[in-house]
Parts: C-alpha cells; structure tokens; sequence
C-alpha cells in the first residue's frame, strides 16, 4: 500500500499531459510515425482516439498488412486498410504513397484513387506489382485530381485516347517509370501541364515519337529509346539526363546534333554511351552549333579505344565553351594499341577556359585515356584538380604515375589525385597556349 505521503504526491500531478497537448502539436507527432503506429495512439486517450484520421500525409506499404502470423492473403489485408481509411479518414489527404510492388497481383485500386481526387490530393505515388505479363491499368479517375503538383507512377498501363486526357493545370514534377503509354498520349499528357518543371521517363517499350512541348521545363530524365524523343519548345531546360535502352544490343543510331539544338539554358548534361551511336554519320569535330551554358558533362559507358565513341566524347568537349566541371566512366577490356593518335598538335584551336576539375572512372592506363589526360592537362589554363580512379591496381602503376607526372600542363595550380597513389606533384612545365574554343 502506497504511504500517505505517496498519495498526496501522487494526487497533485498535473492532468494527463497527453491529453492536454495542443491539436497542432499532437499532428506534427503523427506525421513523425509511420502510419501504423499513428493508428495505434488512439488508445492513448479519448483525444488521440481520431486524431489519425486527420493527417494529411500517408504511405501505404507491406508493413501496414503484412505481419508472421498473418493467415490473410495480402490483397485482403490492402482492401481492409484502405477500407479503414475511407470510412474513418476527415479532411485533405495532400500526400499519398502507395508501394504494393511485392504484390503478387494488383488490387483494384480505382474507388480509392476517384476517394484521393475528392481529398485534395498534391502529391501522389503509386508503385504497382511487377507483372511482366500485364501491367494494371490506371484508371481515368486519375485526371480528374485536378490539384495534383507531384506524379509519380511506376508499373502501369495508361491506355486512353488524348481527348480523354485533360492534363493537371498545377503540376510540377512527372515521373512515369516502366509505364505503357502511347506517344501521342504522352505528348498530349505533358503539353496540357503547364507548370511541368521535372519529368523523368523511363519507358517500358519503344515509342513512335514524343514531342516534349513544356516552356517551363528545367530538368528532364529518359530511359528508353532516345531516338523516339523531340525536344520541340524546352527554353528553360537546364539539366538532361539520357540513358540508351536496346534490347536487341545494337548501338541506336541518333543526329545528337539535332537533338540538342534548341537547348540553349542547358547547364547540366549526362549521356550514357552504351548502344548509342550519337551521330547519324561520322562525328563532327564539334556541334554545328555551341551550348555556352553547358557547365557540367558527365559521360558514361565511354569506350575510348573505339575511334567512333572516343570522336563523338571529344566533339561534345569541344562544343561546350564554357564547361567546369568534367566526369569521364571508362569502359576499357584491355589496351587495343590503336594507331591513331591524339597529338597536341590537332587539337591546336582549341582551350578549355573554364574547366576546374576532371573526373576520369575507371582508369586502366590504356593508350587513349593517357592520350586524353595528356590534352585536358595541356589544354585548361585554369584546371585546379584532375581525380583519376583506377579500376583495378595497375601493375605498371608506377610507370604510369612517372608519365603522368611529366606531362605538360596550362595550369600551374593543377594537381592529379590517383586513388590508392594519393596526389602527384606535377613537373613545373609550362605550355603555350594558343586559340579559344
């Protein structure tokens, strides 16, 4: 038994603190929860008993239903979670997530998407089962969420006709990920977004081609057939990311050229050069046409011992003025000992002004990767930092850091940092340099 002095004590505690918490507070504390344990506080007291229902911002996934003793099949469990919510649930819903991609089949999820447009809904993801053979088809009552400004869908099928297709009048960002769409539906979807800034594309099979029409576009992701892309009305494009895929293994033949001629607010470039061919014939010297904003390249996949691959790296150097920041991924087997050589003095008329740093992955010492360090060192007057990472230790490492060492260079503040070797104190050896890009 509690002594006297225990009751007292105990009988001038202040009232429930729980309880007395403020409505604002008590909301910033469930969207710290995962949405389980959100439910469960309404056992904390009779104010907490609905508060869950208010919360604007959810993430539906396996945890919710899926539990060791579970002997209900998880599409059963889904429909009875998402039962709950539409029969308790009060006021906006903003954020939504939905990750079933362990699904072995795709719950019917059109009610609860018609319940989500009448909720307010801003920003709404939806990752589908996995299915190979038939992907889900999303239903039209995704057009009518008219305040969407985040979309995000992975794993669908969306075959309507383009008049079918209103577009959403707020929407900011795109990302439609292994979806099966028609071109035309496609073109129609993103020219009838007004406000699109971010739109990445990562498209399950070949396309005819889309016509990418969206003024405020700044920043624009594809996986795919490059070939089936226009980017016909992009002013305020400032970053672009393209990623060939070919499933029948042949190099996609593309004019990169025309591709990227009305790009002129680029500043950010990524291209992969597996399977692709960037020119429709022999690669220029340089772009018919310069991108003077272009900062950042980052090149992935690069064979340099192939004369194509490495003629189409060099043309996008040279066509970018103004370019800082420069990554290069090798793709290299073994030394071919090509012929061809890139001499300093072919590459005469050109400087790279601006150029700070350069990235070169995968460094095995061949031939073309000294050959190009060699230029880049000779070639930037303001190059403050070269970071080469090797692919493997090279056996002749010290034959090659005794190279790289005496290599000429414009830039008196330029170091080489090697990994695994740290940084080479350059020879202080001076080159003239003559021409602009």
């Amino acid at each position: 038994m509690m002594p006297p002095k225990g009751r007292e004590h105990c009988q001038g505690l202040p009232p429930d603190i729980l309880s007395d918490l403020h409505d604002n507070v008590i909301d910033v504390i469930l969207m710290c929860l995962p949405c389980k344990d959100a439910v469960r506080t309404s056992v904390l007291s009779r104010k907490w008993k609905y508060h869950w229902c208010r919360l604007a911002k959810w993430k539906f996934d396996e945890s919710l239903w899926s539990t060791q003793k579970d002997k209900l099949y998880p599409t059963v469990k889904f429909r009875k979670t998402v039962y709950q919510l539409l029969t308790h649930h009060e006021g906006p819903i903003t954020k939504f997530k939905l990750d079933i991609t362990d699904l072995k089949e795709c719950p019917k999820i059109d009610n609860f998407l018609y319940f989500l447009s009448r909720k307010d809904i801003q920003h709404l993801v939806l990752h589908l089962p996995q299915k190979k053979d038939e992907l889900y088809k999303l239903p039209s009552s995704i057009f009518i969420c008219s305040q969407l400004r985040h979309l995000n869908i992975h794993y669908c099928s969306i075959h309507y006709h383009p008049s079918a297709c209103e577009g959403f009048d707020s929407l900011v960002s795109l990302e439609l990920c292994r979806v099966m769409i028609s071109s035309e539906l496609l073109g129609h979807l993103i020219s009838h977004c007004p406000l699109l800034e971010k739109l990445v594309l990562k498209i399950a099979k070949t396309l005819n081609v889309t016509e990418i029409n969206a003024p405020m576009l700044r920043s624009f992701e594809f996986t795919g057939s490059v070939s089936s892309i226009r980017l016909k009305n992009v002013p305020l494009l400032a970053k672009v990311s393209l990623i060939c895929e070919n499933s029948s293994m042949e190099a996609e033949k593309f004019d990169y050229a025309k591709f990227f001629q009305f790009c002129f607010a680029l500043e950010h470039l990524f291209l992969n050069f597996r399977y692709s061919q960037f020119f429709a014939d022999e690669a220029p010297t340089r772009l018919p046409f310069y991108l003077n904003r272009v900062k950042h390249l980052h090149l992935s996949h690069v064979e340099l011992k192939e004369s194509y691959t490495r003629s189409c790296a060099l043309c996008l150097i040279r066509s970018f003025p103004h370019l800082e920041y420069l990554k290069i991924e090798v793709y290299n087997e073994a030394d071919s000992g090509i012929q061809e050589s890139l001499e300093l003095e072919r590459f005469s008329d050109v400087t790279f002004n601006h150029l700070r740093e350069v990235e070169i992955i995968s460094f095995r010492g061949t031939t073309p990767e000294m050959q190009l360090i060699k230029i880049l060192l000779a070639k930037s007057p303001v190059l403050v930092k070269m970071y080469i990472d090797p692919a493997i230790l090279i056996d002749t490492g010290s034959e090659i850091l005794a190279e790289l060492v005496n290599f000429q260079r414009a830039s008196p503040e330029a170091e080489i940092d090697v990994e695994y070797y740290g940084k080479l104190e350059l020879n202080r050896v001076e080159t003239n340099v003559d021409g602009v890009v």
